[in-house]
């Protein structure tokens, strides 16, 4: 991408599957120059994860949105060589290597910041650096585990419930990439060196789930699942509707509370001590949850929309992906644009986010093939001569 407000940041995605990949994914779409590298080998495994058609992975093809693609066989010191090159000529380089296996192959922060002191590096771990877990293999469902989610997740009598979506790796990747802004704002504006951003899988999942340790470390109980509901709001759920869909809703804010009991037909209630005060609320939670599932239970979701939409209450409907891309509201805002592909033909995926007034984000192109742009990094940016190159891809190098 030639504008954006990171225009002129080149990063250097070096990672595979998720996390790291997806910091690159939301740099690129707002600027960024973004050089992915693959082994030569059938290349990031994201390129296989998931659906697929005709042998392409749709996954791949959004994540890989805007970068070019790099081969380069890091098992190989020339290969190492090459990349310790590449990093030189970056500001932001990414990998995910394992802390033993990044020092033994001189991917190091320290190493690389050797040669470029601005580099700001985004090392993703399952653990994070130090520690005596530091250098097992971790994956997000790790982290989803350990992170206390899948513990408050399901119903009370069912088993902790894990995600069917990569969750700990895309908050951690929403973590590493406001950590990267505000590393290469104390580098750009404070005259500050490059520095080093240790991210793992549960540190930045956890910390959405705080409210858990906090009461625990007060009061020594520890939460336990509740199914959809949740102990600082009610009501708080999903409820089924006549014709079979769900809706869901959420009483967080006492007025909201009280506007659902009204458009339920219980205005009443909003004067009874047991529900008009949030704490008295919660004790009665499952006494609030039946009278919205029975008021629910005799309409259509349509119909019940239309109520709660008319009364201002926060209600809505639990979408499948169909429902997803017909919803009117997202159609106005532009949220799947269909992007044109050499192999798909076309696909929708999601617009960037957010939404910036001057710099809008951008999607020049889906997951290019692998190692689509070797001539142009290893032959433009690096200057290596076409004979050079040959040779490289002869010895498995890239």
């Amino acid at each position: 991408m030639s504008d954006g407000p990171l225009a002129g940041l080149r990063v250097l995605d070096a990672a595979t599957l998720a996390a790291g990949p997806l910091i690159a994914t939301w740099l690129g779409e707002h600027g960024a120059d973004v050089i992915k590298v693959e082994q030569p080998e059938g290349g990031d495994a994201l390129r296989q994860w998931g659906a697929q058609k005709d042998g392409v992975g749709l996954l791949w093809k959004s994540l890989g949105r805007n970068k070019k693609s790099v081969t380069l066989n890091l098992r190989e010191e020339r290969g190492r060589e090459l990349l310790r090159r590449l990093a030189a000529q970056a500001d932001v380089a990414v990998l995910n290597l394992r802390p033993s296996t990044l020092h033994k192959w001189g991917l190091d922060y320290e190493t690389l910041a050797e040669a470029n002191p601005g580099l700001v590096m985004v090392h993703v771990t399952g653990y994070g650096t130090g520690g005596p877990k530091s250098d097992r293999p971790g994956f997000g469902t790790l982290g989803e585990a350990m992170s206390g989610f899948a513990h408050l997740t399901g119903s009370p009598e069912g088993p902790p419930t894990l995600p069917s979506f990569m969750l700990a790796d895309g908050v951690a990747a929403l973590t590493a990439t406001y950590a990267v802004m505000m590393a290469l704002y104390h580098r750009d504006v404070h005259g500050a060196a490059g520095q080093l951003i240790d991210v793992n899988l549960i540190e930045p999942l956890a910390r959405l789930l705080e409210q858990s340790v906090l009461t625990y470390d007060q009061f020594g109980t520890v939460p336990v699942r509740t199914g959809n509901r949740w102990d600082i709001s009610a009501p708080r759920n999903v409820y089924r509707t006549k014709d079979g869909h769900w809706l869901a809703m959420s009483g967080s804010a006492p007025t909201i509370a009280k506007r659902a009991l009204e458009a339920v037909g219980r205005p009443e209630l909003t004067k009874d001590p047991r529900f008009a005060e949030a704490q008295q609320r919660l004790r009665n939670a499952a006494e609030i949850d039946g009278i919205m599932a029975a008021w629910i239970a005799e309409r259509t979701l349509d119909d019940a929309m239309t109520v709660f939409e008319e009364a201002n209450v926060a209600a809505a409907p639990v979408y499948d992906a169909e429902q997803l891309l017909a919803d009117p509201q997202l159609q106005a805002r532009g949220v799947y644009p269909s992007i044109p592909d050499a192999d798909l033909g076309s696909m929708r995926v999601q617009a960037p986010v957010p939404r910036f007034s001057a710099t809008p984000g951008r999607i020049d192109h889906l997951g290019p093939s692998l190692g689509e742009h070797n001539d142009e990094i290893y032959g433009g940016l690096l200057g290596l001569d076409a004979a050079t190159v040959r040779e490289l891809r002869e010895q498995g190098v890239i």
